[in-house]
């Protein structure tokens, strides 16, 4: 493949651009010679015909052979300029082949700032994001068959014991088995909403909503909790970062489902900051709660599905890593952004949505 693109451009390039010019320098040659020696002819009755043969002999030679000298040197330097240009392009395409077959470690080394080193960074950026999307994939069927075995593997425990009369049919043997089935329930619940929060684009009934209201009214469903946990919760609400266009259905599950983040994450006695700012760009609101430091490394996947930082922590707490995907789906689809960053005072998660203009 590579043989056949370079020689089609040197050919298709070089040969007809040559062929043209020495044609046109070859004529220009028999006729100026012509004109020469006819004016020869006129003033000093020279007869032309033999000088003049030798004259053409002599040119031709030297033409012909100063464009085969030429054109070896231009065959060469647009060899070496074209394999240049056509580096990245091979690279791709044998990295295509393995992208194809599962591969996505392997990476297009072009250092060129013109088109064909634009091409491979855009390809490397989208292997990348390949690579990445295959890892989580990865994991997501690993985090599913693992919140999925564990209930069924107590519930078949159970119920077997109870067919064998081995253990007895108590009510804290029903509430335990109750709870497996509510765990089963929960998860399905969490991929229905995230394949809703996925078609959440096509389906948005917007109206001017009151952001602190809702807020307040997720707060208030949440205060058990966070008083069950000594959590200690402070608002910040700004003046003028109240009204904005959503659904109101749809904003109240991205707030939910932060608060009930925020609930789970913080640890007893900890605290939770809510602020809401205006900003030229749009309406940020923040949910800040003290607790553990998550990883750098790890702040670019908190938005994506299944993910998590500390698996055995966001387990023992219930959650499959779904909560904040849907959210990430459902601000987005209101033409909004999320956000993340944790440091020693804590983590602070948000989402920012255009103002209400209307």
């Amino acid at each position: 493949m590579r043989q056949r693109l370079l020689w089609k451009l040197l050919i298709g390039h070089i040969v007809p651009v040559f062929a043209i010019f020495t044609l046109m320098v070859w004529r220009d040659v028999d006729r100026r010679a012509a004109e020469y020696y006819q004016e020869l002819t006129d003033h000093f009755h020279v007869a032309p015909v033999d000088a003049h043969s030798r004259f053409l002999e002599a040119i031709h030679h030297h033409l012909f052979w100063g464009v085969l000298v030429a054109l070896a040197f231009t065959l060469l330097f647009t060899y070496l300029l074209t394999s240049w240009v056509l580096r990245p392009l091979l690279q791709i395409t044998a990295i295509t082949k393995k992208v194809a077959d599962g591969n996505y470690s392997e990476r297009v080394n072009a250092v060129s700032r013109y088109e064909g080193g634009q091409l491979a960074d855009a390809f490397n950026h989208m292997a990348e994001n390949l690579e990445m999307i295959e890892r989580l994939r990865k994991n997501m069927v690993a985090d599913i068959s693992h919140e999925l075995r564990t209930p069924l593997t107590n519930l078949r425990g159970y119920l077997e014991g109870l067919s064998d009369s081995v253990i007895p049919p108590s009510p804290e043997t029903f509430r335990m088995l109750e709870q497996e089935v509510l765990r089963l329930v929960h998860l399905v619940e969490d991929l229905q909403q995230l394949a809703r929060a996925d078609a959440a684009r096509s389906f948005l009934d917007r109206q001017e909503l009151s952001l602190h209201e809702l807020l307040g009214q997720i707060m208030n469903l949440y205060r058990p909790n966070f008083q069950e946990k000594e959590i200690d919760v402070q608002w910040q609400l700004d003046p003028g970062s109240d009204l904005v266009a959503a659904d109101r259905d749809k904003l109240l599950q991205a707030i939910r489902n932060l608060a009930d983040n925020a609930w789970k994450y913080t640890p007893r006695g900890g605290s939770v900051t809510i602020s809401v700012q205006r900003a030229p760009d749009g309406i940020k609101t923040v949910f800040a709660n003290s607790g553990a430091l998550i990883a750098e490394k790890d702040i670019p996947y908190l938005f994506e599905r299944f993910f998590r930082a500390d698996r055995s922590r966001s387990r023992d707490a219930g959650g499959a890593g779904i909560g904040l995907a849907i959210v990430k789906e459902l601000i987005e689809a209101h033409g909004g952004t999320v956000g993340a960053e944790s440091d020693e005072s804590g983590t602070r998660v948000w989402f920012k949505l255009p103002c209400e203009t209307g």
